[in-house]
């Protein structure tokens, strides 16, 4: 408009025209200065554009390659798991129970099948699937897994895993959601070892809560993955351990290890509360104890027969 002396609207077409390397005809001849203003105007629009192309296709591709790889990374990594957990559903029951197994250092992956249930910034291992088939439970390494928790929408979802994984790994341990009694003794019969209904036990707690609070502030200290300072375990009792045969009594575990023993399964199934100090201990007990993190530690090694 300043150098050539153009209206708006000229100017602005012999601009976009320029700059699109259109190409139509000027709508006058150009001066030596409007021709240098031209060379300037392609020049810069050109680089313009071609930044904006290169730019744009750069996240295109890196945003799919950097899926491609993550997809390629995480199948690798679940491909090496073992003794691991495969978590069913990662509904609002889902993340409470990965965070607590992530919290304690447990392995997992996680199958679901919306992908926009999966925090693209969480870091957690997962396959995007239909947690009934066959071919996604052996993609999430079930062969080799310790156990699997299905928390699906549905009972027939659930009992679909359950029957599955059954099959696919008879020493599987199994924990699955039910809604209902009914539906939990179908599970149980498909081959579930644990089977947990949320509106029953969520039912009990508050009942528990209005009539023993202090019991239930003290369970939730003990067995909350917040509280470190002191914990209820489980701990199985190896073959090889020093403390085979020995009473409680003998093994000083409280003197020795700063622990309590608050109950014994055996390995018949067979569980003893508050067992007494003369009480023998065997191969594949199952001590329950509460103590302090450090102290549990010590004692699970000795427990396992690392340490004598």
């Amino acid at each position: 408009m300043t150098i050539e002396n153009m209206n708006f609207l000229n100017a602005f077409y012999m601009t976009i025209i320029t700059v699109a390397t259109v190409g139509f005809k000027e709508v006058k001849d150009l001066t030596d200065m409007g021709k240098m203003f031209t060379i300037i105007l392609i020049i810069c629009g050109f680089g313009v554009f071609a930044y904006s192309m290169t730019t744009g296709a750069k996240i295109l591709i890196e945003g799919e390659l950097k899926e491609v790889f993550k997809k390629k990374k995480m199948k690798k990594q679940i491909g090496a798991l073992k003794d691991h957990y495969i978590i069913c559903g990662y509904g609002r029951m889902g993340r409470i129970i990965c965070n607590e197994l992530k919290v304690n250092g447990i392995k997992f992956v996680v199958i679901e099948k919306n992908k926009e249930n999966i925090p693209e910034e969480q870091d957690l291992l997962y396959i995007i699937g239909d947690a009934t088939k066959d071919e996604v439970l052996k993609e999430a390494g079930i062969t080799y897994a310790k156990g699997i928790i299905s928390v699906l929408p549905s009972d027939a979802e659930n009992l679909y895993v359950v029957v599955s994984s059954r099959f696919l790994n008879p020493k599987l341990f199994i924990v699955v959601r039910a809604t209902d009694e009914e539906a939990r003794t179908k599970l149980k019969m498909a081959g579930a070892n644990k089977v947990i209904c949320p509106y029953y036990t969520g039912g009990l707690r508050i009942a528990h809560t209005v009539l023993r609070p202090n019991v239930i502030d003290f369970l939730e200290f003990a067995t909350g993955s917040e509280y470190k300072d002191v914990q209820i375990e489980e701990i199985e009792i190896s073959s090889n351990s020093s403390l085979i045969k020995k009473s409680l009594k003998d093994a000083e575990i409280g003197s020795k290890f700063g622990v309590i023993v608050i109950g014994i399964k055996r390995a018949e199934g067979e569980i003893e509360l508050n067992p007494s100090a003369d009480t023998i201990i065997s191969p594949k007990d199952i001590l329950i104890i509460i103590g302090k993190s450090e102290k549990i530690e010590k004692f699970t090694k000795v427990a396992q027969g690392l340490i004598q």
